[in-house]
């Protein structure tokens, strides 16, 4: 019988292909078909202390053009719209203490859309989940939680990408829009009452 697990990994490497994600990836479907079988040993099974309603078990996470694959996010069949200039959108990078898998592909294990930082600044809230043990969300982090469970971007249950950053105070973040995906930035000593800051257990890849 297939692992619940199991059955979600093939969906969401189904709609990474529906999406053409091998061709932004610079790949072939063989090629991501093969790296997502080498993940599917690596599948989580413990239990998490995230809030269950905000937990994502996994997520598979691409290595593919930020502004390209921020636009294939949807909620509800509405596009993604952007923020971000493609100049500024470049300079994003992981901050320290945060090593991104040198691979086409990972799973982010453990995730928490972070609904309990609504009202907490990100600056306050970046120092709250490091001292968990936990690892803030990039960019690329984002739009893959977004592009495999949009129902979890929900109204003033949306997230900060406390993860990237390009120096100053901006910091990247995923809301919903005129009903739809919107990536823009928002101040590091700005609390918002609808924007939370998201997180993860780990980053996983084959050795």
């Amino acid at each position: 019988m297939t692992s619940p697990t199991a059955t979600e990994l093939e969906r969401q490497l189904e709609n990474l292909l529906r999406l053409d994600y091998p061709a932004l990836m610079g790949s072939t479907e063989s090629d991501l078909r093969t790296a997502v079988g080498h993940l599917a040993g690596l599948l989580p099974n413990e239990q998490s202390e995230v809030d269950p309603e905000d937990h994502i078990p996994f997520v598979l996470v691409p290595n593919a053009p930020l502004r390209e694959s921020a636009l294939l996010m949807t909620k509800d069949d509405r596009p993604a719209t952007l923020m971000i200039e493609d100049a500024e959108l470049g300079e994003y990078a992981p901050i320290a203490g945060v090593t991104i898998p040198d691979a086409p592909l990972y799973l982010l294990t453990d995730i928490d859309t972070g609904t309990e930082f609504t009202n907490v600044t990100p600056e306050s809230a970046l120092g709250t989940v490091t001292g968990r043990g936990r690892t803030p969300l990039t960019i690329a982090e984002g739009i893959a939680v977004v592009t495999q469970r949009p129902d979890m971007l929900r109204k003033n249950k949306c997230f900060s990408l406390l993860g990237s950053r390009r120096g100053g105070q901006k910091v990247p973040a995923i809301w919903i829009s005129q009903r739809a995906p919107k990536l823009g930035w928002c101040w590091d000593r700005n609390p918002h009452t609808w924007l939370g800051s998201a997180s993860a257990g780990a980053r996983v890849v084959r050795r």
